[in-house]
């Protein structure tokens, strides 16, 4: 289930945690690095899991850093939620109680939706816990065209796929400026088998469209607000070749929070942390190492 990763320093096998969220719903995450290191949370975005993070996690464990990966409710190994709550408030009250339990500072690195969930974070109680944020392209006020494009590929394919070749299929269409994997067999981690087909494995009931699309808009704003109340240290990483933050996205969260710090990673696209790993890697951890308060 864990992909087990070894190395000299006896830091880089994951332990695997289990938390409790919001109304007692079981969330899954692991832990890489020394425990009494300084920390950081990571939360993927829609339709991934935890192991988008795992070189990363890698990485801060190999300089004393500690890296608790989570899936977030619905998708992973975390337990779908009985009554379809897959809100940005649900989800926030998931990650403060998670680090009301870990009981000390955390710096937060956010993709798209686990970005927008952070973020929210920030403004309820508990959020004092927040030390500083990584926002993996994700802003705000995002480009609806590219945010369209993002929901045809998780609402797709409700019947599953017959092969895992198919499904690489579908990945690489949607996925085109990346290198297509030798072997599918990576997608298992994303895939659960049913009926002799395979299926993404998050609840569907999570992917469902506002039915107003103002909604969005709505959201946007109570984002806004919350970006512009921010006062811990904040990075935005952008893939260049993102069609969900664009230049103008970024000038206006600049606008609303001027303190912001900014990474560009050429060639890289929505899927930032997983297109440039490296890249990506080397500026989260100098932000983790220059923000993180120490552990207590």
């Amino acid at each position: 289930m864990l992909d087990i990763v070894s190395d000299a320093n006896g830091f880089t096998d994951p332990t695997p945690l289990t938390f409790r969220g919001a109304d007692g719903i079981r969330l899954a995450g692991e832990s890489w690095g020394p425990e009494d290191g300084p920390l950081a949370v990571f939360l993927h975005g829609g339709g991934q899991t935890r192991h988008s993070w795992k070189d990363t996690g890698a990485a801060l464990a190999k300089v004393g850093l500690r890296a608790i990966l989570l899936d977030a409710r619905g998708h992973g190994d975390s337990d779908w939620a009985p009554d379809g709550n897959y809100s940005r408030e649900a989800q926030a009250a998931d990650l403060l109680g998670i680090l009301a339990e870990l009981g000390r500072p955390a710096i937060l690195v956010g993709a798209s939706m686990g970005g927008l969930t952070s973020l929210l974070a920030t403004t309820l109680p508990g959020g004092e816990r927040i030390a500083g944020l990584v926002l993996v392209d994700v802003v705000p006020r995002p480009e609806r065209k590219g945010i369209d494009r993002v929901l045809n590929f998780l609402t797709g394919n409700p019947a599953g796929f017959a092969t895992l070749e198919e499904a690489a299929d579908a990945v690489a269409e949607y996925l085109p400026h990346r290198p297509r994997p030798r072997s599918p067999e990576g997608l298992r981690r994303n895939l659960r088998e049913r009926d002799g087909r395979w299926y993404w494995h998050w609840d569907p009931a999570m992917m469902q469209r506002p039915e107003n699309p103002e909604d969005l808009d709505l959201n946007a704003d109570e984002l806004e607000a919350a970006a512009r109340e921010l006062t811990v240290p904040v990075l935005l990483v952008r893939g260049r070749l993102s069609d969900v933050v664009g230049e103008e996205s970024v000038a206006a969260f600049r606008a609303l929070v001027p303190h912001l710090e900014y990474v560009e990673i050429a060639g890289a696209a929505h899927t930032a942390a997983s297109d440039v790993n490296d890249q990506f890697t080397d500026a989260v951890v100098d932000f983790v190492r220059a923000h993180i308060p120490p552990a207590a």
